[in-house]
């Protein structure tokens, strides 16, 4: 599996949008927009994506695929979509035969998202798939075989990779403006109560881990510009009679080269926002690192990391628009989707095994 710092060169990550005008090779010659159809309607695509898609310049909402008939038409209302453009699940492969549509959003529970992904690649769309790519690291593979197969780009929904902040930390990575990295924490959760169902299903691909934990997991990553060859974990609740099937909290470690390590947590029962890296001449931090906005912080030199005010998700589509048009990589690619899963299930290995710490490959 190739190195963080292989993922970050390869998908041209710091040729991300930022806040400043885009250099005249970063605007698609074909300055059509794309034609988005997001697959469900929960709340990330109703209060997120779709208002994000209003505010983008490469891309915009055509089409919506849904089991929820009563939804259709205040969408239609609100975006105007046509009635050729709405789709349901059982009809959704007809979208290969829709001109206006060239991309396909999956935003479903995690635990469809290898079918319903899939199902995208097979019309002939480009796939977006909401993070965490999948429940396990199988389902990702396949995900991917799949887009290879139908050669479409497949990209993954980390939006804070494509955050300006985020992307510096990213490059301190590389360029170590404080000296090596010694050591980070990571953290993210926040108190849910009611819980949304699907999120206490395991077959979903339920629990703070799949949910929240990818959060720390990839900034553990990408922040340090590697990956683990190590991990241990546990698994608490305080609320077991909620937490039946999934888990409540996890707290995690990962070991990387160098005697890096990363002590991360996440969680349905706290609220935690925090990244912070500890250096051989200094430190900086993000806080809060994962929220919708807001994203800000500052390093030990007295660097100020101010909140930018774009839409995550309006910069994140239009990367990813922008890579399809312009026929170059798109910065997540399934390949980093895919290694965040394969780290996850060795934590819940780990957690099964009381903490024991186990090697990864």
């Amino acid at each position: 599996m190739p190195n963080r710092r292989h993922f970050i060169k390869q998908s041209g990550l710091f040729l991300a949008a930022t806040t400043l005008p885009l250099p005249d090779y970063l605007i698609p010659k074909n300055k059509e927009k794309l034609g988005v159809a997001l697959v469900g309607l929960g709340n990330y695509s109703s209060s997120q994506l779709a208002p994000a898609l209003q505010e983008t310049r490469f891309c915009e909402l055509r089409g919506i695929v849904t089991g929820s008939p009563q939804k259709i038409p205040v969408w239609q209302k609100k975006y105007g979509i046509k009635d050729g453009n709405v789709y349901n699940y059982e009809n959704m492969p007809d979208i290969a035969n829709n001109e206006e549509i060239d991309v396909i959003y999956i935003v479903l529970p995690t635990g469809l998202h290898a079918e319903y992904a899939i199902k995208a690649a097979e019309t002939g769309k480009h796939v977006w798939c909401e993070k965490p790519m999948a429940r396990t690291a199988e389902e990702c593979k396949n995900i991917i075989n799949a887009c290879e197969k139908n050669k479409v780009k497949l990209s993954i929904g980390y939006r804070m990779q494509h955050e300006a902040n985020t992307q510096k930390l990213i490059k301190w990575a590389d360029t170590k403006p404080f000296g090596a990295i010694k050591s980070l924490e990571a953290e993210a959760g926040y108190y849910g109560s009611p819980m949304n169902p699907w999120k206490l299903k395991k077959e979903m691909g339920g629990g703070a881990m799949y949910d929240m934990g990818v959060y720390p997991l990839n900034a553990a990553r990408y922040s340090t510009g590697m990956e683990p060859i190590a991990v241990s974990a546990t698994h608490s609740t305080n609320r077991p009679e909620i937490f039946t099937e999934v888990d409540e909290t996890t707290s995690f470690e990962l070991e990387f080269p160098d005697g890096i390590t990363a002590k991360c947590k996440t969680s349905f029962g706290e609220n935690l926002n925090n990244l912070e890296i500890n250096c051989e001449n200094g430190w900086y931090y993000l806080r809060p690192f994962q929220s919708y906005s807001g994203v800000k912080g500052k390093a030990s030199d007295g660097t100020i990391l101010p909140p930018f005010g774009k839409n995550q998700q309006a910069v994140q589509m239009d990367d990813d628009a922008r890579a399809i048009l312009n026929k170059t990589p798109v910065l997540v690619p399934g390949e980093d989707g895919l290694r965040d899963i394969v780290i996850l299930e060795k934590i819940y290995e780990s957690a099964a095994k009381k903490g024991e710490r186990l090697m990864l490959g």
